[in-house]
């Protein structure tokens, strides 16, 4: 079992910026890893991952262009950069690991993780 913690979450206005972070007790250089959010009452939705490899990513439509994801493999830290912030971001953010996926690709689907965090929360408000 991995056990993953987000931090970096918080109150932020809209068209603000905020960077999450995650890390690990486990190495995290062989998996996939991904961020997902969630609000009440909704299913839990792909934001973006990012290969075991680094070189690929992928985002859900409605944060291309203000979310970018990356990874620190000397530090073992996954993080989402999130710019231009909107009132409809608001959610808690779970990073997760997906332990079966390709080296040089990655999938946002929640199904295909294996580890997940506590989340953290993001609130966007004026």
């Amino acid at each position: 079992q991995v056990q993953l913690v987000e931090s970096g979450g918080g109150v932020v206005q809209p068209g603000g910026s905020v960077t999450l972070s995650c890390t690990s007790d486990s190495i995290l250089d062989n998996f996939g890893l991904g961020w997902f959010r969630q609000v009440p009452g909704k299913e839990r939705e792909g934001v973006s991952c990012i290969s075991q490899t680094g070189d690929y990513t992928s985002y859900v439509d409605s944060v291309k262009g203000r979310f970018t994801i990356s990874r620190d493999y000397r530090k073992n830290m996954v993080y989402l950069q999130m710019n231009n912030l909107r009132l409809q971001d608001t959610a808690v953010y779970y990073c997760a690991t997906d332990r079966k996926a390709f080296t040089t690709m990655c999938r946002t689907n929640p199904k295909e993780y294996d580890d997940w965090g506590q989340g953290t929360q993001v609130m966007i408000s004026a």
